[in-house]
């Protein structure tokens, strides 16, 4: 019986194998299928923590974006920030290394308004088509903290000109094509959101957490250091508890998702 040889691997058969055709794959799962993000900052508090990571499942944005569904109010995106607002404010633009080129980071917030959505915002306080949201599923939290903001430009206004890329709007109407974002931390200067960058364009969109999957375990209390904008030193308590969790939408968006 006569048994064929196979030919030993060339170079560039063994450069595919061995280093290429892994790269394409983890490149296809990471931009199709799912991939994993990492929370930098305190703007999504008390809901998520800094550094915790969340699961995104991006074949739900390819099929948002081919027609098929679409994010709902209560949702939290990962995105980029408007192009125009990243050239004038600092923190929306971060520097490659050797300073080779400047990017905009991704952000990760809570939709609050769809195309065609009213959004105003007084006394801290978000009213979306003319019915007040109720978030007391943060803003219960930051009361406990004694530093919910009220009295703020940001609490007062649903878009404001601080930092120049706005003019001052207590209302507006999202446009077609893009969404109102805003994080959960609501102090003072808690969240960098569309009421200083405007809205975001869905196209911006990379995905939604769908869940919290990094660290484990988490201490039950975090306490926040009001006048220093962090969590307090010593602010982590209470008892281990697993971290792992669904991130649904609050309740309070339930009334405007019908």
């Amino acid at each position: 019986m006569t048994r064929l040889l196979k030919s030993a691997p060339g170079p560039l058969q063994k450069l595919w194998k061995e280093l290429l055709e892994p790269i394409v794959f983890a490149v296809v799962i990471t931009q199709f299928v799912a991939t994993l993000v990492g929370v930098d900052g305190v703007s999504m508090m008390p809901n998520l923590r800094n550094r915790e990571r969340v699961f995104v499942p991006k074949y739900e944005t390819w099929l948002h974006k081919a027609g098929v569904g679409e994010f709902k109010r209560g949702d939290i995106l990962i995105f980029k920030p408007p192009r125009e607002a990243a050239d004038k404010i600092s923190n929306l633009q971060k520097s490659a290394p050797l300073n080779l080129w400047t990017y905009r980071p991704f952000l990760i917030k809570r939709l609050i308004g769809l195309p065609g959505d009213k959004i105003s915002i007084s006394g801290g306080e978000v009213t979306i088509n003319g019915t007040k949201l109720d978030s007391s599923w943060t803003t219960d939290y930051w009361r406990q903290q004694g530093c919910w903001d009220n009295q703020s430009d940001l609490a007062n206004l649903a878009a404001s000109g601080r930092n120049g890329v706005l003019t001052d709007q207590p209302e507006i109407t999202v446009p077609a094509g893009q969404y109102f974002v805003m994080g959960d931390n609501r102090t003072p200067n808690g969240s960098e959101d569309s009421r200083l960058f405007g809205p975001v364009l869905k196209r911006d969109v990379a995905g939604r957490a769908a869940a919290v999957i990094w660290p484990i375990m988490r201490k039950t209390n975090i306490k926040y250091d009001c006048a220093a904008d962090k969590v307090a030193d010593d602010g982590l308590s209470g008892e281990n508890v697993l971290n792992w969790r669904v991130l649904t939408r609050p309740e309070g968006f339930d009334n405007f998702n019908k």
